[in-house]
């Protein structure tokens, strides 16, 4: 057996959870590889709405087991805070919920961290989430963090202590005004703490391995986007993880030539939460309809999200670095009523037209040069098939399935379970 992946192709935000929900009746286990609670997967079903940050999507399915990953970092109030929410819904997670030793833990002073820095940056702020994400994957590159694993060791909190006091030192040095009780923080952190050490920990690289020698199929779950990664992104404006099909073999110890089917996510429009550039933005009514029947706010951070036509030019990128073996697109509902739709098909380029994504796109180097194609009417909202679809509709998916080279397997027309097709 080997490890399918699920990523987004994007700046995030384009329609994870939804998939790995409906995909989970396939996979016995499902497992986040990266980032922590600055990520927000929203699954809708039975007249719903649910938001993870961390927990993985498959949660909801009886029979998965769900996995958090070494590569992820975890925020025990946050994470406490999402079981309160699954006890709601009678969730038997104890049962179904594994997370690895080797996870890295979001401490408070961390979060505080990532406020200093964000406020210290003034005008030049990346946009962060401000969940502390950048400081822990720091103190993990610099060896100082606490691990998950370290909770069953009899001496880890002289361990926080030692570390919580090193970046309050670091939090004085930004000369920022701001205001904090720690004690207070710290109080919700440890009760979180014991919440956290009632599941079950695990050597989670020992228990994939065994689990594809027994035949067992798993599907890694990626969290924000490829045009996110710290190495492949729009730098600065990344997250601090590697968001790309690369990072779920360092995220859960898979090794390359295990991993399956790479399916990739993207909207068939383009979005982007935060700051960094963004070629294809749109500042006119287009844009604004975009965001408004889309419905474009962070599950995370509640912060509109900037809306733009799609960019093949990025697109094609992604999926190129992933290796994606088949594409799902999202929200083709959303462009339902224009009469006039756009696909970026390449980039003017300090006066040269290029076709791939070059280090910088920043405004003053870019423009995109578009390709025009005829807008539909129809409410896709409704539909059960794909031989329902307006003639215009799959004139766009088939453009778009002869320029990448891959097959467009899933449409969503909708936010709920039902509301997804495949072709």
């Amino acid at each position: 057996m080997t490890v399918d992946l699920l990523l987004g192709l994007q700046w995030g935000d384009e329609g994870k959870g939804k998939i790995v929900d409906i995909l989970t009746t396939n996979y016995n286990i499902i497992a986040r590889f990266q980032g922590g609670p600055n990520a927000g997967h929203t699954l809708v079903f039975n007249g719903m709405k649910h938001v993870l940050h961390t927990i993985p999507s498959g949660i909801f399915h009886e029979k998965a087991i769900n996995l958090v990953g070494n590569g992820v970092v975890i925020d025990p109030v946050i994470f406490k805070n999402e079981l309160i929410k699954l006890d709601e819904h009678h969730i038997d997670y104890k049962k179904s919920l594994r997370i690895s030793r080797k996870s890295h833990l979001i401490l408070p002073t961390h979060r505080l961290l990532d406020a200093a820095s964000e406020i210290a940056k003034g005008k030049a702020k990346i946009g962060s989430t401000l969940k502390g994400i950048g400081p822990t994957y720091m103190d993990k590159t610099g060896r100082n963090g606490i691990r998950v694993g370290d909770l069953e060791l009899e001496h880890w909190k002289k361990k926080y202590r030692a570390l919580a006091n090193k970046h309050e030192r670091m939090i004085a040095f930004y000369k920022v005004d701001l205001q904090y009780n720690l004690e207070e923080l710290e109080t919700e952190f440890f009760n979180a703490i014991e919440t956290l050490k009632e599941l079950t920990f695990i050597d989670s690289e020992e228990y994939i391995y065994q689990a594809l020698k027994k035949g067992e199929s798993i599907l890694a779950e990626g969290a924000q986007g490829s045009l996110l990664d710290i190495d492949f992104g729009t730098y600065p404006f990344v997250t601090s993880s590697n968001t790309t099909a690369a990072g779920a073999c360092t995220g859960l110890g898979v090794a390359p030539n295990q991993i399956g089917e790479v399916y990739g996510i993207f909207k068939a429009y383009t979005t982007r939460v935060g700051s960094g550039p963004f070629p294809t933005e749109l500042f006119d009514e287009d844009g604004e309809t975009m965001g408004r029947v889309g419905n474009e706010f962070g599950a995370t951070t509640g912060r509109s999200r900037r809306c733009g036509w799609l960019d093949l030019v990025a697109l094609r990128y992604a999926c190129q670095i992933n290796g994606v073996t088949q594409l799902m697109m999202m929200k083709g509902d959303v462009l339902s009523g224009f009469k006039t739709l756009k696909i970026c098909t390449a980039y003017n380029y300090k006066g040269e037209t290029i076709t791939h994504l070059p280090y910088n796109i920043e405004a003053e180097n870019v423009t995109p040069i578009y390709t025009e194609f005829n807008g539909w009417s129809e409410d896709l909202t409704t539909m059960k098939n794909d031989s329902q679809f307006p003639k215009e509709l799959n004139d766009y998916i088939s453009f778009l399935e002869e320029e990448l080279d891959i097959p467009i397997k899933i449409v969503s027309v909708g936010p709920d379970r039902k509301q997804t097709i495949f072709r």
